[in-house]
């Protein structure tokens, strides 16, 4: 398999949500902690990047998250922010407040999150997971003449 396959796969895996605010301030701590462990900051939209970033360039990227979600998200709860394992976290979805839909994929194509944080090298997901072709088959049908 390989590595765009890899983190193709890890992006559709199981994830669990993380509901309240106080345990993303816990995760974060968490994910602080393994810092150094080579973490690769994806903005989904631009280019992925070709290195991790280093523990330093994390905890800003975490300061300026977080900030950002409680500013913009504002809710009781958090629910934007998915982790593949809360304990050893390898693989973090983080959805833009503006840009939700229906984040938990009950409409059959959920939004891309806005950040991906993963120890395996990202993937453009835009080219990766092009969106379905209903409503561009649909539109085509509308004009064809038989």
């Amino acid at each position: 398999m390989s590595e765009d396959e890899t983190f193709v796969r890890a992006f559709k895996s199981r994830f669990t949500n993380i509901l309240r605010w106080d345990q993303l301030d816990a995760f974060w701590e968490t994910l602080r902690d393994r810092a150094d462990q080579g973490w690769y900051i994806y903005a989904v939209g631009e280019r992925p990047p070709e290195a991790p970033a280093d523990a330093t360039d994390l905890g800003r990227f975490i300061d300026e998250v977080d900030a950002l979600l409680r500013r913009e998200h504002q809710e009781r709860y958090c629910g934007i922010v998915y982790v593949d394992e809360p304990i050893e976290p390898g693989f973090i979805k983080i959805y833009d407040p503006s840009n939700l839909g229906s984040v938990c994929g009950s409409s059959g194509a959920p939004p891309l999150p806005g950040w991906i944080l993963s120890r395996l090298r990202p993937v453009d997901l835009q080219v990766a997971l092009p969106p379905p072709n209903n409503r561009r088959r649909w539109w085509r049908s509308f004009f064809r003449k038989d």
